[in-house]
């Protein structure tokens, strides 16, 4: 019997590669360089108009970003970028978490760039409570689409932002127009009310469903119901056609419960499934008719007008609220001040007007 100090232990280190005993040294510098390196507002600008990827994801790295001291310099990309934004479809896509998101919009991105569409996907990522991160996979998810020269896809995390898609993914689309970018896809976190934040910055609002998991009758509420311009019964592929159908019946009954939208369109209903291709043609057809129907009633000219009032409305708040958080006479009296509440030595109410009116000082 051999000794069992002559076996091969399963845990034993394998040999790995070598690494190479060349290094360009010179090249390595170069790029530490580059790194370092910031270009300037009208860099990125001049970049973002000759569609350079790069240039985008820092422009939109930059207007993301929560330093004070880079909001000036977004604020010039914005301004310059803007004359050429505003020329593209905006898409927003929602749905419960599982219901196939990402599937269905890597199905739907390719059939559009195989079109010859230029597609930006802008996927908002749910960020922990807890620890604040966020893993950003859905480039993961989208792998094809990832890999296609004519589609963009840039995963945010979504902070504490409602859904993640506050000013800062109205103006990421702004940067995408600019870059030549003419169809504009905003995936949401699909939880709470996220999509109601992106109904206000998109021209065409697709609710994605599933059957079979008890939620035809939870889908027949006024609020998402009321502000979905189609739904899509997903996954419609193998056995699960027969319930795709009977799902859809039930819920163009339900829409013709609804009053009818300011714009006269009827929401359709539709199947589809991202894994097979089925149903994608169709839904590109839905869209097209949408927006031709509100063209020509002029629907979508003042919608596009009221949701620019809306976003200056809602900058302002933004812009008070992260002002007042930021003043150093707030900032040495918060803490106190929340002691204070946390033992009942004071109602939040009343604090919330001694710190307003401090801050009014």
């Amino acid at each position: 019997m051999p000794s069992s100090k002559n076996q091969s232990s399963s845990l034993q280190e394998k040999a790995g590669i070598s690494p190479p005993e060349i290094i360009n040294v010179s090249a390595i510098s170069q790029i530490q360089k580059n790194r370092k390196q910031q270009p300037s507002s009208d860099e990125l600008i001049d970049g973002i108009l000759k569609g350079n990827i790069t240039s985008l994801s820092r422009a939109i790295t930059l207007v993301e970003s929560t330093n004070p001291e880079h909001a000036e310099k977004a604020n010039e990309v914005i301004k310059g970028c803007l004359p050429h934004a505003n020329k593209s479809i905006r898409i927003g896509i929602t749905g419960v978490p599982g219901v196939g998101k990402s599937t269905f919009i890597e199905a739907f991105g390719t059939f559009l760039t195989d079109l010859g569409k230029k597609v930006a996907v802008l996927a908002v990522d749910p960020s922990s409570s807890l620890s604040h991160g966020s893993i950003l996979g859905d480039k993961t998810r989208m792998e094809e689409l990832v890999k296609d020269a004519n589609a963009f896809i840039r995963p945010s995390a979504s902070g504490d932002t409602l859904g993640g898609v506050a000013r800062k993914t109205r103006e990421s689309i702004i940067l995408c127009e600019a870059a030549g970018f003419d169809t504009i896809i905003i995936e949401t976190v699909g939880v709470g009310q996220s999509e109601t934040a992106v109904h206000s910055m998109v021209d065409f609002f697709l609710l994605l469903k599933i059957s079979g998991a008890g939620d035809e009758l939870q889908g027949i509420k006024r609020g998402i119901m009321e502000m979905a311009d189609a739904i899509v019964i997903n996954k419609a592929d193998g056995d699960n056609i027969k319930k795709a159908n009977q799902a859809k019946l039930e819920f163009n009954r339900a829409l013709h419960l609804f009053p009818p939208k300011k714009s006269t369109w009827q929401p359709k209903v539709t199947t589809c499934s991202a894994i097979t291709k089925e149903g994608i043609s169709e839904i590109w057809d839905t869209i097209c008719q949408y927006f031709q129907m509100t063209n020509e009633c002029g629907f979508f000219q003042e919608k596009r007008r009221e949701q620019n009032h809306f976003w200056m409305m809602e900058t302002i708040d933004e812009h008070l609220k992260s002002n007042f958080y930021n003043q150093p006479g707030i900032i040495g009296q918060m803490e106190q001040i929340k002691k204070a509440v946390q033992n009942d030595e004071i109602s939040p109410f009343a604090a919330a007007q001694f710190l307003l009116s401090e801050y009014k000082k």
